[in-house]
């Protein structure tokens, strides 16, 4: 247990973005499970739509500090090609 008020409010501060950070990941992936179910479907104009609403909340993730800016990057081009592969 932390002996400083100092380092207890570290620990109070760390667990409040903890929270915030849980809360954002969990929003990306949302929106990339809906990319990826639109892929499944095979429907390619509501993955083109579901991509073109993830692709700003993936980069957001990068703004905030929750994700690598090459990770983002990573996961915004295997989704694209997976969505141009469904029309051929």
């Amino acid at each position: 247990m932390a002996n400083h008020k100092s380092a207890k409010k570290r620990i109070i501060r760390n667990a409040n973005r903890a929270e915030i950070n849980k809360s954002r990941i969990s929003r990306i992936r949302t929106f990339i499970k809906k990319v990826e179910t639109a892929i499944s479907s095979g429907d390619q104009a509501a993955a083109q739509t579901a991509l073109k609403e993830a692709q700003p909340e993936i980069m957001r993730g990068v703004s905030r500090g929750v994700l690598h800016k090459n990770t983002a990057s990573r996961k915004v081009s295997r989704l694209a090609a997976r969505v141009k592969a469904v029309s051929a």
